[in-house]
């Protein structure tokens, strides 16, 4: 839910006079004291004068009723609406405020315009009510502000209709106990609009409307602007992704492919209006496809995030890409950075001098993208060919933020390790080395020791959690470093997840603090370690997820006893008979059955069985009894599952 800021609150019950729209209802007001004004109460029947309105604070107090409080408050009380619909209708200054009618214990008539035709088609209606999120757009600094803080230009919001729902759509309709509201909001649910609960689908999101050629809605995307304690940010219309967004982009012959529609955004405002987006990272549709063949695209892009999730897609995307003929490339952001994180960095860094904008700095960035086919790539457009070196200043700043490996490794003059550092080793590269000592990992950087325990437990890609331990030997002796038992090194240890920003920073600082190093020396040899740590555990899950293919020798007098049983124009008979010696008699049917589906895992299509029945009737003797009869190096037995875990 979008809430309503505590400024715009105080502005109304400021400026809108409650005098003069107590007056408006019909209420005499006359002077009591030398401050307030009384009339009859309209919330009960009395003789003498108890409802008192305050001008001076713009209050007022029933008192045969022990109600008041605000302007907003009053025209709840007197027109039974809800606090957010009497609020809209002080923002926007209603004429119904100011008709005299009596008070209404609740409202079920819109007191504000309908901003959609009731008997209008799908696609009228959608373009209704996205005109409507763009008036409420202009209408809300808080999404203003955050569109704004996501680079996102006044001529893109114009450009692509950006929008943002507020709420208020639903105080514009009729209640659902009327046959209109009801009818409406059937409406606006099955095109997506509105839930089964009655809600706004998009509440609190800035809206993107994705349109074909002709101008039809094929897709929504809506941002949410605030934080969620769902942890859900990107909402979609129900169903299938349908559309392309800036369906322009294909007029180029290159095009930029992007894992989000902001971060298309952000090469479209820069400049390069020829970006198109996936709906995240299992977002590449058959009409992306589609598209790319009918415009023959020559080559694309892949300017998806830098995390392991856009790696993969980027390596799936660019092999179906590929076997159209379509030339590949992939943008290098520095770790955990994307398009538009890099953008905006890009910007703060400008404006305090000394590093290219966005503007520039992105199209150099295209200029240095990662081949991804093989043979030699065709010469792109001219901007391959601009700006040759203004990438590198803002990607090594961003990757010393980020940890990176792509910063320099040169410690700070100034800094305690100046003088045994590499800049007076007069050393270069990145000085690495990598090996594996029993369950740990040890990698040198130079003259610095990262043990590595506890990799082996992280079991997906979201989480890399370790055990992490720093050596930093003193300075040679006798021309020999020290060994990591010797009494002069200096150690840190501690656990922490790497995709943790705060576990990194308070590692950097205490390390820091406890060997002499530079935090800024740390930091980037913690982008290294990353880096490193990230290809070895991707390696290890990949090789665990392929399946494992053990030879199983089999005697020759099982061989052939097991083609007699296959041979045997009994073997039905024989299956039963073997199940009733285990145990398991009647059910002969129940028993082939499932005794056939396992077997059946040998086919190309094999099949698949759901045991019902009702509560101990004998569905897990049955289930184990036919795995029993399964070679135990082909059984795969769970207890419980999640519908993730088939993905």
């Amino acid at each position: 839910m979008a809430r309503i800021p505590e400024e715009e609150l105080e502005r109304i019950k400021r400026e809108v006079d409650l005098a003069a729209l107590v007056r408006s209802r019909g209420i005499e007001l006359k002077a009591h004291g030398s401050k307030d004004l009384a009339g009859l109460s309209p919330f009960s029947e009395e003789k003498t004068p108890s409802f008192i309105v305050s001008p001076g604070k713009n209050l007022w107090h029933c008192m045969s009723s022990g109600q008041g409080g605000s302007v907003i408050d009053f025209v709840m009380k007197y027109d039974g609406v809800s606090f957010r619909e009497a609020v809209e209708l002080l923002r926007v200054k209603s004429p119904s405020l100011y008709k005299s009618s009596g008070p209404v214990k609740k409202a079920t008539v819109p007191k504000l315009p309908p901003p959609v035709a009731y008997d209008a088609d799908d696609q009228t209606l959608f373009g209704q009510v996205l005109d409507y999120y763009r008036e409420q757009l202009r209408a809300t600094p808080a999404a203003l502000d955050y569109l704004h803080s996501r680079g996102v230009t006044a001529e893109a919001i114009e450009t692509f209709g950006i929008g943002f729902a507020d709420r208020t759509l639903g105080l514009r309709l009729p209640h659902k106990n009327r046959r209109d509201g009801q009818e409406i909001r059937a409406r606006l649910q099955r095109i997506g609009i509105y839930r089964e609960s009655g809600h706004e689908h998009f509440n609190g999101c800035a809206v993107f409307p994705v349109r074909d050629a002709e101008g039809n809605v094929t897709e929504i995307y809506g941002r949410r602007i605030g934080p969620q304690k769902s942890g859900i940010y990107h909402l979609y219309l129900p169903g299938p992704h349908r559309g392309l967004f800036n369906e322009r982009a294909f007029q180029s012959p290159e095009v930029i492919l992007t894992e989000s529609v902001i971060d298309a955004l952000t090469f479209w405002v820069n400049g390069l209006r020829h970006a198109t987006c996936i709906w995240g990272t299992e977002g590449f549709t058959e009409d992306l496809l589609e598209a790319f063949k009918k415009h023959r695209t020559a080559k694309v892009y892949l300017a998806y995030d830098n995390d392991p999730a856009g790696n993969r897609a980027a390596e799936r995307d660019a092999s179906r890409l590929g076997s159209l003929g379509i030339e590949c490339y992939r943008l290098k952001w520095p770790p955990g950075i994307d398009a538009n994180e890099y953008a905006l960095a890009a910007a703060r860094q400008s404006r305090q001098g000394g590093i290219t904008p966005a503007a520039e700095s992105l199209p150099a960035l295209l200029n240095g993208a990662e081949w991804l086919g093989s043979g030699t790539p065709q010469k792109s457009e001219d901007y391959r060919n601009e700006i040759a070196d203004t990438y590198s200043s803002l990607a090594a700043k961003l990757a010393a933020d980020a940890g990176s490996a792509d910063a320099p490794d040169e410690p700070d003059p100034a800094g305690p390790v100046d003088a045994q550092g590499e800049a007076a080793k007069g050393k270069k590269g990145d000085g690495m080395e990598v090996g594996a000592k029993g369950e740990d990992w040890l990698i040198r950087v130079h003259d610095r020791e990262y043990r590595i325990r506890g990799l082996e437990k992280n079991t997906s890609f979201e989480v890399l959690k370790v055990n992490l331990r720093l050596l930093y030997p003193a300075p040679t002796v006798n021309g020999q470093p020290p060994t990591a038992n010797s009494s002069d090194a200096r150690y840190y240890l501690d656990t922490l997840d790497f995709y943790r920003a705060k576990e990194r920073e308070r590692f950097i600082a205490a390390a820091a603090a406890e060997t002499t190093l530079t935090p800024d020396l740390v930091k980037r040899d913690l982008g290294k370690v990353l880096l490193k740590l990230e290809e070895l555990q991707e390696k290890r899950i990949r090789e665990e997820m392929e399946p494992k293919k053990q030879a199983v020798a089999i005697a020759e007098e099982d061989r052939a006893a097991a083609l007699e049983l296959l041979r045997s124009p009994d073997l039905l008979e024989r299956i039963v008979a073997d199940f009733e010696a285990c145990g398991i008699v009647g059910e002969a049917t129940n028993k082939l059955t499932g005794y056939l589906a396992a077997v059946s895992r040998k086919l190309d299509k094999p099949l698949a069985v759901i045991i019902q029945s009702t509560s101990a009737a004998g569905k897990t003797s049955l289930m184990e009894a036919v795995l029993e009869l399964m070679h135990e190096e082909e059984r795969v037995k769970y207890s419980a599952m999640t519908v993730q875990s088939l993905y």
